[in-house]
């Protein structure tokens, strides 16, 4: 037993067992979900026509109230929680084993469904069954778990412990459950594509590498599944996505979990204009599915996700918010030097760190910034008309990105030039190759195409209002807890790649 377990219940487990009674059964029972027939109890002056009758609930005991002849206690299960009343005469020889129970346990009770006298419904026992018994206690009933870092390692009992924690997790669900829907209604079809990567790619940043004994071979955990999709757009698959959990092995903040579930699609006959009205009409029927409503409420301020959304230029913010254009280097250069950031020799990494710096606080949103440089988007496809320029927008809200798009390049020449550069100006501790395979299917021909990249964790914590990536996320990376140590995970070196697309 851990340093939880309490010797008091440990007490209590061996007079269960010694009275020939399993505090661990195998078997549990056929209950009813407590929000099925709560939602026809009505109320004492107008009773609806589940009060009188028998029900079953099986759940969580979350405190006891103990009068001597009367105990009332909350039980809760997943779909909502209810007052349980057990009265001594109505439990006849069990009324003695009462005190073998403690908040936490997990229990079934039978009885009839009424009221107390203040009104609240309530379940009159009449048989109890331990399925459980906890030998740790639970929170402290008023403070619950307030150590948001024991939270996040104990989420087995923050689910329970915390209000609203369980709601998060199940809107999530809702989410994930409600894109699926949408782009199903849309044509698209749910694929999966491989998660180990002999070559990565698809997106800059630094992967975690793993190696395959049977084949003598390094591989990557995949950092996006961007060049798979689109071959099977040259497969013929029209319209495709995939929800994918993806790795990335840099840094940990309140907008970055190394491991992490990204929404990546890709539409033939596309462009980017089309993948920002899907995401903005996605975005909206999300919110009026989790919220009811297209305003959500994040970090204090609240945002309206009906669309269209604003389009704003990233060569125009850069201007007004930098104070030079994108291409003059000497200046891009002086102003990086004024920020304090670090030049690392490459001047487009440098440019896009300023933009960060001085533009992106002032994206309230939600709004997408369209029309990147070509030096930092190598998949996306060049404006006709300034081939600076690519066709590429990412959407914001909050000054936080939650998605990347762009109109995708499809001639292989260029693109196999591209990846060649990309390689040559990564960062010498990061293994980089160029994907020849995916060049080659682009030599079959891809048509025309529009892909885009959403970071579901960041969305669903706009749409749930929560403040941090390991809000919304069931088991966040944590530093090893030693010693009953709480460490924290935040506050940690930020990735060098904040798109959730290449």
């Amino acid at each position: 037993m851990t340093d939880l377990a309490h010797p008091d219940r440990l007490a209590k487990i061996e007079k269960i067992r010694q009275a020939g009674d399993d505090p661990y059964p195998a078997r549990g029972v056929q209950a009813e979900p407590i929000a099925e027939f709560l939602a026809g109890c009505g109320t004492p002056e107008e009773p609806g026509p589940r009060v009188g009758t028998r029900t079953t609930v099986a759940g969580r005991l979350l405190g006891l109230r103990d009068f001597g002849k009367l105990i009332f206690a909350p039980v809760l299960d997943r779909t909502g929680r209810i007052q349980v009343g057990l009265q001594k005469n109505k439990l006849g020889d069990w009324w003695a084993q009462r005190k073998l129970l403690d908040g936490g346990d997990l229990v079934a009770i039978t009885g009839e469904i009424g009221f107390t006298q203040k009104g609240e419904v309530t379940i009159w026992g009449d048989q109890v069954q331990l399925l459980s018994k906890a030998v740790a206690p639970p929170p402290e009933k008023w403070h619950g778990l307030a150590d948001k870092e024991i939270r996040y390692r104990r989420r087995y009992a923050d689910l329970w412990a915390t209000e609203g924690v369980a709601e998060v997790f199940q809107k999530r669900s809702q989410a994930l459950s409600g894109i699926r829907t949408f782009l199903e209604e849309q044509g698209y079809i749910e694929v999966e594509t491989p998660i180990l990567h002999p070559i990565f790619g698809g997106a800059t940043a630094r992967p975690f590498t793993t190696h395959h004994n049977a084949l003598g071979m390094d591989f990557y955990l995949r950092i996006a599944p961007e060049l798979y999709l689109k071959r099977l757009i040259v497969g013929g698959f029209e319209r495709v996505f995939e929800v994918a959990r993806n790795f990335r092995n840099e840094g940990l903040s309140i907008r970055h979990n190394p491991e992490f579930t990204m929404l990546e699609l890709y539409e033939a006959q596309a462009d980017y204009h089309r993948m920002m009205e899907l995401t903005e009409q996605m975005f909206e029927y999300l919110a009026r599915k989790l919220n009811g409503k297209t305003e959500v409420t994040f970090r204090g301020v609240e945002y309206d996700l009906k669309a269209p959304f604003q389009r704003l230029s990233y060569t125009e913010l850069f201007l007004q918010h930098a104070g030079c254009e994108f291409d003059d280097e000497p200046a891009v250069r002086a102003k990086a030097k004024e920020l304090g950031l670090k030049d690392q020799g490459d001047y487009w990494k440098l440019m896009n760190d300023v933009f960060e710096e001085t533009v992106e606080e002032h994206l309230s949103g939600p709004v997408f910034v369209y029309d990147y440089p070509v030096q930092i988007s190598p998949l996306s496809k060049c404006k006709p008309e300034d081939p600076r320029l690519t066709e590429r927008f990412e959407v914001f809200i909050a000054s936080m990105e939650l998605g990347n798009a762009f109109t995708e390049l499809n001639d292989p020449a260029e693109q196999l030039e591209r990846f060649e550069q990309q390689v040559a100006s990564k960062d010498p501790e990061t293994p980089g190759e160029v994907d020849l395979d995916y060049v080659q299917a682009l030599e079959y021909g891809m048509p025309p195409t529009g892909g885009l990249g959403v970071g579901i964790d960041r969305l669903v914590m706009v749409l749930t209002g929560q403040d941090s990536i390991r809000d919304v996320l069931l088991f966040p990376a944590m530093k090893p807890n030693r010693d009953g140590e709480e460490t924290t995970s935040e506050g940690s070196s930020e990735p060098q790649q904040e798109s959730v697309q290449s």
